[in-house]
C-alpha cells in the first residue's frame, strides 16, 4: 500500500488522522493520504519561499519547469501506472493522455514564457510599460478524473509567473500529486515554491479557499462546490477562475461524414467512461441520417474500451440516472447495467425516447451514460444543445455548415467535425452554470499575475 504524504516547505509529512484510497477496479484499497486541516504551515513555507522565487527572471523559472517536463518525461511509464490504478482508466488511456498531456503543460508554459512579447504602448509623448508581476501565494484545487493533467495545467502557469503554490489534489485520486511532489524535490525546485497538501474539501479545501493570505483560487470541479468556492472567495476579493460543470451536445448535421463522425462522437461520449468535464452526453441527430447512425454508433460503442467510473458511491449516482431515464420513458439501445465483475464498472449506456428537457438529458451525469435525440432543423438542434444551465463545450458535425451551426452554440468552446483537440493556446472555459474566467495561453499567465502599468513621459 502507498502512503501518501504531504509536500510542505520542501519536506513530506503525514497528520494524525488520514484517509484511504480505493482503487475503482476493485474496490481494494491501494493509499493511505493525511486528512489535513490547517494549511498555516504551508502558507507559511510558501511566504518564506516568495521573495526569492519572484525574484527569479522569467527565463529562470521557465528552466525550471522545464526541469520538472523532463523528470516526468523520464518516469512517464510510471506516471501512468499510477494514473490507471487510482483512476481506473486503461492504461493506454493513462500513457497517451493522462501522462502526455502532464508533461506537455510544464513544457508548452515554459516555451509560451519564453516567447512571450513586450507589452509596451507608445504615445505622443510617453511609453506606457506593462509588467507582470505575481500573484503571491495561490491555492489550486484539482478533481479526479483527470488527476495530474489537470493540477499541471494550473500548477505550470503560476510558477512561471512567480507566485508560490498550495495545491489540493482530489482526495480521491492522490497518487499522481505525491508522484509530482516527489520529482520536484528530486530535482531540487525550491523548498516552499510548490507545497500539495492532501485532505477533505470541506476542510483542507475551505481552508485554502478562506485563508486571507491565499490570493487566487483556480478551482475546478463541480457546478455545486464551485457556489460554495466563490461565496467564500468572492467577498475577499480574491482572483477566481472557476471551472465547472457541463452537459454538452454533440450536433449531427444531415451531411455529416459519417466515417470521422461515429468514432469522433463515441469518443466524445465515451473516453474516460464520460468523466470528462468537455464529454458530449447529448448527441443530436438528424432525422435524416438517424436510422443510419443509430447501429453504426450502437457497434462503435460495443467497441469502445472504458474502465470503470471512479468509485462505488459515484456508480450508485449514475446507475441511478439510468433508473430515472426507464422512469421517465427512456428506450435503453446499449448497456444499462453494471458489468459483471469486482469495482465500480458501469455498461456504455445509451438511452434513446427521452424529451430532451428530462432530467436525464439536462442534468450532469458524468459517467458513460449518453441520451441520443433526433431533430429536423438546425434550429431545432440549437434549442436543444442550448436549452441547459450550462456552456462548456460542444461539438457540430457537418461537411458544410459546422462552423454556421458552431457560432450559435451557447458554450464557452465548440469542436467542428474533431472533439478534444486542444491547442494550449486557445481559451479554455465556460459560460452560464459552467464557470467564470478563462484558463490556457494569456489567458493563465493574466490569472496569474497582476498587470502593472508604468507610464514614462519622453523629454
Amino acid at each position: 500500500m502507498i502512503t501518501v504524504e504531504n509536500l510542505i516547505g520542501g519536506k513530506f509529512s503525514t497528520t494524525d488522522l488520514s484517509l484511504v484510497d480505493r482503487s475503482p477496479s476493485d474496490g481494494s484499497i491501494i493509499a493511505s493520504i493525511p486528512r489535513t486541516k490547517s494549511i498555516d504551515d504551508a502558507v507559511e513555507a510558501a511566504n518564506d519561499a516568495f521573495e526569492s522565487w519572484s525574484a527569479l527572471s522569467l527565463n529562470e523559472r521557465a528552466d525550471w519547469l522545464d526541469k520538472i517536463a523532463n523528470a516526468l518525461e523520464s518516469k512517464s511509464d510510471e506516471l501512468a501506472r499510477l494514473e490507471a490504478l487510482d483512476t481506473g482508466k486503461p492504461l493506454d488511456v493513462a500513457l497517451n493522455i493522462d501522462a502526455k498531456r502532464s508533461i506537455l503543460n510544464f513544457r508548452f508554459f515554459a516555451d509560451f514564457g519564453r516567447n512571450m512579447p513586450a507589452e509596451t504602448f507608445e504615445m505622443e509623448n510617453a511609453t506606457n510599460f506593462v509588467i507582470r508581476k505575481p500573484v503571491g501565494i495561490v491555492g489550486l484545487i484539482s478533481p479526479w478524473n483527470l488527476p495530474l493533467y489537470l493540477l499541471s495545467w494550473k500548477i505550470a502557469p503560476a510558477l512561471l509567473m512567480g507566485n508560490c503554490i498550495i495545491a489540493k489534489p482530489s482526495e480521491i485520486t492522490p497518487l499522481t500529486a505525491h508522484f509530482l511532489a516527489q520529482v520536484c524535490t528530486e530535482i531540487g525546485l525550491p523548498a516552499g515554491v510548490l507545497n500539495i497538501v492532501h485532505g477533505l474539501g470541506p476542510e483542507v479545501g475551505h481552508a485554502i479557499v478562506s485563508h486571507p493570505r491565499i490570493r487566487a483560487i483556480s478551482f475546478t470541479g463541480g457546478t455545486s462546490t464551485g457556489r460554495m468556492v466563490a461565496a467564500t472567495a468572492a467577498p475577499m476579493f480574491k482572483k477566481l477562475s472557476l471551472e465547472l460543470g457541463g452537459k454538452n451536445a454533440s450536433i449531427v448535421l444531415e451531411d455529416a461524414d459519417l466515417e470521422i463522425t461515429i468514432p469522433g462522437v463515441v469518443r466524445a461520449s465515451f473516453l474516460n467512461s464520460g468523466q470528462i468535464c468537455l464529454c458530449g452526453s447529448k448527441v443530436l441527430v438528424h432525422e435524416d441520417i438517424y436510422e443510419e447512425f443509430i447501429p453504426l454508433y450502437l457497434k462503435a460503442v460495443a467497441d469502445f474500451n472504458i474502465g470503470p467510473v471512479i468509485s462505488e458511491e459515484h456508480a450508485q449516482k449514475v446507475l441511478s440516472y439510468i433508473e430515472l431515464a426507464k422512469q421517465e420513458g427512456g428506450e435503453i439501445l446499449a448497456g444499462g447495467n453494471r458489468s459483471n465483475r469486482l469495482g465500480a464498472w458501469i455498461e456504455p449506456t445509451v438511452i434513446a425516447g427521452l424529451s430532451h428537457l428530462s432530467r436525464t438529458a439536462s442534468e450532469e451525469i458524468f459517467g458513460p451514460v449518453v441520451t441520443i435525440h433526433k431533430f429536423s432543423t438546425d434550429e431545432e438542434a440549437l434549442d436543444m444543445a442550448n436549452c441547459t444551465e450550462y456552456g462548456l463545450a460542444g461539438s457540430v458535425w457537418s461537411k458544410t455548415r459546422g462552423m454556421e451551426v458552431a457560432k450559435r452554440v451557447e458554450s464557452g468552446m465548440v469542436w467542428v467535425n474533431t472533439w478534444l483537440h486542444r491547442d494550449l493556446r486557445v481559451p479554455f472555459g465556460g459560460i452560464k452554470n459552467s464557470g467564470v474566467g478563462r484558463e490556457g495561453g494569456m489567458w493563465s499567465i493574466g490569472f496569474f499575475s497582476e498587470a502593472i502599468n508604468i507610464c514614462q513621459m519622453q523629454h
